[in-house]
């Protein structure tokens, strides 16, 4: 997103909404021994880099944001903060002469980490593991019911206190023994693994319109995937992105993911998620959809059909077909639509509807909550 904020005007743009998401710009105060100045800086530095990950515009923002607010003082200066920065680990030098310092591997896990912080610190804390099924058995969580050993229960299941108690009431203290009958087993419930393609719309409409939707989408993404590495270590993530066409980016990009001067080819996303989702050897398989419109774009052979006004039939349904095509393969897709316009409420209405899946409009603040919350909700089966 080429957005030109060097000037003045950015003080306008950016600090008002840095001080909306708590961010308090003081003095400096040297005399307060719990004031760090680096971590202060390191906790705006970081903010920033969500609308614009380029480390030397960032750091030309945070220049002017202390001559307006006073962050540093002559103890501690913004040549200090950067060299902290790179001692640290946080940036690296660019390659060259004239080269721009870079983002690190480290930072670009930290932002995924606040992202997640930021999102999904705000919801309910729900049990450690991996997504639960109603089934039990000797799967992989303790659960709180206990039953009789069966032959073929593995040894390490079988509950001893139980069991021993048991042993003390059949047979007494004084003749005390341990019978297969006396032996009980703690349940465990089986987990599933879930593979999902999270696709993300970078057509233009994503920054038209005074509204900065893409930051919200990376920011998102990034929190999903940190929630998988951390939480759910056995599902898969894959990531693409669709304009007028769709291909598939890596975790690390996503940081770096701008909007590009295209249409919305919806039907190329769905047929890339679902050829990722064929591969994928998990039971339970899904679909994350977050886009602001509706599909505007096909490709014929070498050429690209648009129409961005109105619905195209021709467009919608196409896509609707790809749509129906994953409800046969029991693939769901959930869609976050982050425009209320009535006709791309109708559109996404009817896209739901032929999937058997789910749809929400969303605010930008609300986006990643929604998300998650459904992501951890799932749709929780077993196959046997």
């Amino acid at each position: 997103m080429k957005t030109d904020l060097k000037n003045l005007t950015f003080i306008s743009i950016i600090a008002p909404i840095l001080l909306m998401r708590g961010t308090r710009f003081t003095k400096y105060n040297p005399q307060n021994p719990d004031d760090n100045p680096f971590k202060r800086l390191l906790s705006v530095f970081f903010q920033l880099l969500n609308y614009r990950p380029d480390v030397s515009e960032v750091l030309n923002w945070m220049t002017q944001l202390d001559q307006q607010h006073g962050l540093t003082n002559s103890e501690y200066g913004m040549g200090d903060f950067i060299e902290d920065l790179k001692a640290q680990g946080y940036i690296k030098d660019g390659e060259g002469e004239n080269a721009n310092p870079k983002l690190t591997g480290k930072s670009e896990q930290t932002i995924r980490k606040n992202s997640l912080e930021e999102i999904f610190g705000k919801l309910k804390k729900t049990n450690k593991g991996n997504h639960k099924t109603t089934h039990t058995g000797t799967g992989d969580e303790v659960s709180p019911d206990i039953r009789p050993y069966q032959f073929g229960d593995r040894l390490d299941a079988i509950n001893i206190t139980a069991s021993i108690h048991n042993a003390q009431i059949n047979h007494g203290i004084d003749d005390f023994k341990l019978t297969q009958e006396d032996l009980e087993v703690q349940e465990r419930e089986q987990t599933s693994q879930t593979s999902t393609v999270l696709m993300i719309d970078i057509s233009h409409s994503m920054i038209l319109y005074g509204e900065d939707r893409i930051t919200p989408a990376k920011k998102t993404a990034m929190a999903l995937a940190e929630l998988i590495r951390t939480r759910y270590p056995k599902d898969t993530l894959d990531i693409i992105v669709f304009g007028n066409d769709a291909w598939p980016i890596e975790v690390k990009d996503l940081p770096y993911l701008e909007v590009g001067p295209y249409h919305t080819n919806t039907y190329a996303g769905l047929e890339l998620a679902l050829e990722i989702l064929r591969r994928r050897k998990t039971a339970n398989k899904q679909i994350f959809m977050i886009t602001d419109g509706k599909p505007t774009c096909l490709k014929e052979g070498a050429r690209y059909y648009k129409n961005s006004f109105g619905l195209d039939r021709k467009v919608i349904n196409k896509t609707l077909n790809m749509a129906a095509q994953c409800r046969r393969l029991k693939i769901p897709i959930t869609t976050f639509m982050i425009a209320k316009d009535p006709y791309l409420q109708e559109f996404v209405k009817e896209f739901t509807k032929v999937n058997n899946g789910r749809a929400f409009y969303s605010s930008l603040n609300g986006l990643g909550e929604y998300i998650f919350e459904d992501y951890i909700r799932g749709r929780r089966k077993t196959v046997k």
